[in-house]
């Protein structure tokens, strides 16, 4: 039975020379992008670009921030005290607020990055300061992240809608968790073979953990990360496998 899915990518996370990913073709494949808001990658100039191409393409704008930590391109641990993560994620996401603004788009969820979304779907304190601070920015704010965690549940009680996201391009654990990107299975490179998991996920809402286990998810969207590589043709396969099935694919926010 055709459904409604979110297509989400991380974008945006280019900085000075430096260049990560073909944003340009991504934005014209995905219905929301998660743009990187200067601590782990991006610059202002990026992220100016990156809501005009939200702008361009019909495309929602989500703020994407993580740990300061650009060496680590924000997937080390870092311990932040709850107050100030917090603080430092609302900085971020104004930063995306104002410069969005001028594009003539807003910002209208929110997706933790790298080791600081894990930490959220794991940490009771870190997740409620974070939550309780996107509620005092802006209450119409969706949360993005993962399934059943405690940022979940520090959203419902801070009156924030949240969505589930799972993941195209990335491996699972049997207990729902992605496979560390160190180990084999990590990452999912083969189009065919991600076009295939989107289907499986949106269709039966789950997927094969790397054990065979079956993970329930759920997804209200579907994630791509820019910097795999071969993102684009994966990307572009993912979409067409999802309109060919006659999925409605839309944003969720």
């Amino acid at each position: 039975m055709a459904r409604e899915i979110d297509l989400n990518a991380d974008l945006g996370e280019s900085y000075g020379a430096w260049r990560m990913g073909d944003d340009e073709a991504m934005f014209a494949l995905i219905t929301s992008a998660n743009v990187a808001c200067g601590f782990h990658a991006g610059d202002p100039l990026t992220m100016l670009g990156s809501a005009r191409l939200a702008a361009e393409h019909g495309v929602a704008l989500g703020a994407h921030p993580g740990y300061r930590d650009r060496a680590g391109f924000g997937r080390r641990a870092l311990a932040v005290a709850a107050d100030e993560l917090a603080a430092e994620v609302l900085y971020q996401v104004g930063a995306l607020a104002a410069t969005a603004r001028s594009a003539g788009v807003e910002v209208r969820y929110v997706k933790a990055h790298g080791a600081l979304y894990h930490r959220l779907g794991a940490d009771h304190a870190a997740a409620t300061a974070v939550a309780d601070a996107l509620a005092g920015f802006d209450p119409a704010l969706v949360v993005l992240g993962a399934p059943g965690g405690e940022l979940e549940r520090a959203a419902a009680v801070a009156g924030l809608r949240y969505a589930r996201e799972a993941f195209i391009d990335r491996g699972y654990l049997a207990d729902g968790t992605l496979v560390p990107r160190h180990e084999p299975g990590a990452l999912v490179h083969d189009p065919g073979a991600a076009a295939d998991r989107a289907l499986e996920l949106v269709e039966t809402g789950g997927i094969a953990a790397d054990d065979g286990a079956r993970v329930e998810l759920a997804p209200d969207s579907l994630c791509l990360h820019g910097d795999t590589p071969g993102s684009v043709d994966i990307a572009r396969a993912v979409r067409s496998a999802l309109d060919a099935a006659g999925h409605v694919v839309r944003p969720f926010a």
